[in-house]
């Protein structure tokens, strides 16, 4: 990457630092299996004025979705996973599910399968949402946070019954909707491989791959690292934010009881980006073959019918020409992208504004640190990127 294209990247950093964008993060760029550039900007705690550092430790929230992706494609691969099997197999409370239809509810016509789970196409939601599916899933959020601290928190399984006891938004395959899809497939997981949800994380990506930093909560020795969280506070600035969300404790100091495969996992910069490395390899890194070349490629095909396509872009209409599949956005039309992008681009971003993009045609990882409330894909990353992609077509 040119000087010039780094000094651009750091003065947008720097900027949205003092517009209030963000209190401080760092960019990841890594091209043919090697750095081509690490900066950052800001700071990780603003009132001990604790400044960003590369070992810091971030809360991933939904960029989570793609490593519970890859490790149910491992127990795809290794023959333990059927994508087509109902997940009533796994969890019995899916067996009879009911669907929110003008109001009332109606039999689902078909059960919902793994397969959903992985394409966001079961009809689950998330709380906040409107309508019955909308307000059943609010009451078991807050059951999970009311039981977070206490001596009988909800599970990863108790959770996922308790989302199955509940109505569907819509007939299973149907549509597409975010939601706690990705939690439920982290108790299939659990009981595909026949232990917990993190202790195969463990086992089959975050051991071999040399993630050390990665996991579901950070133990006493890290603390340090972790990056603090802020929220806007409405005047262009910015203020602490201490809460827990989505059932995650803010500060997890010891394994929870709920492992959310959606937005439980914390990790670094450098962790991640080997698991983006090993994804970009077609599933081998340093010699340690995680996934399959071929399953990697089904990953991360992008898998959405017409209809669900449309569904899509109505939740996410900042990510248009984006296709999706298996907890991942994937580039498909880039002449609609509202950035520079090539075909086959995939990755996720987090609900605090970490975000991850491999791009196969250019061989490259984009990855983004921040921990900032109700972030998402930022404008900031966008501006990146469209640098990163203009001074490789520069070339």
């Amino acid at each position: 990457m040119k000087q010039e294209t780094k000094e651009k990247l750091r003065r947008l950093m720097e900027k949205a630092v003092a517009d209030g964008e963000l209190a401080g993060g760092c960019l990841l760029v890594r091209q043919h299996g090697e750095e081509c550039c690490y900066l950052e900007a800001g700071l990780a705690d603003v009132e001990e004025k604790k400044p960003v550092r590369r070992d810091q430790i971030y809360r991933l929230y939904s960029m989570s979705k793609p490593v519970t992706a890859a490790a149910a494609m491992k127990l795809f691969e290794d023959g333990a996973l059927d994508l087509g099997q109902p997940v009533s197999d796994y969890l019995p409370s899916f067996r009879d599910s009911l669907v929110e239809q003008g109001g009332r509810l109606v039999r689902a016509d078909r059960q919902v399968q793994v397969q959903d789970l992985l394409n966001m196409t079961s009809g689950l939601v998330y709380n906040g949402e409107p309508g019955l599916a909308g307000r059943h899933a609010d009451r078991v959020f807050a059951e999970l946070e009311e039981r977070i601290s206490g001596s009988d928190p909800m599970t990863t399984r108790e959770f996922a019954v308790k989302m199955g006891q509940g109505p569907l938004l819509f007939q299973p395959g149907s549509s597409w909707k975010y939601g706690t899809s990705a939690d439920v497939l982290g108790a299939v997981i659990e009981a595909a491989a026949g232990m917990s949800f993190g202790e195969y994380l463990e086992k089959s990506i975050f051991g071999p791959l040399g993630m050390k930093d990665t996991g579901f909560f950070v133990p006493e020795e890290k603390r340090d690292r972790l990056v603090s969280i802020y929220q806007s506070d409405g005047r262009g600035g910015l203020m602490p934010y201490r809460e827990d969300h989505l059932g995650i404790s803010y500060a997890p100091k010891e394994r929870p009881a709920f492992e959310s495969g959606g937005a439980g996992l914390v990790s670094t910069v450098d962790d991640y980006a080997r698991f983006a490395q090993m994804l970009l390899n077609g599933g081998e890194l340093d010699g340690v073959h995680v996934l399959r070349p071929g399953t990697v490629s089904y990953m991360t095909a992008g898998a959405l019918t017409a209809g669900q396509q449309e569904a899509f872009e109505r939740n996410f209409p900042t990510m248009p020409g984006f296709d999706y599949g298996n907890l991942v956005r994937v580039m498909k039309w880039p002449g609609r992208s509202c950035t520079l992008n090539n075909a086959g681009e995939y990755g996720w971003d987090g609900w605090l504004g970490c975000y991850f993009a491999n791009d196969p045609a250019a061989d490259e990882t984009v990855l983004f640190m921040m921990q900032k409330t109700d972030s998402g894909l930022t404008p900031l990353v966008r501006r990146l990127r469209n640098v990163i992609m203009s001074d490789r077509t520069d070339r």
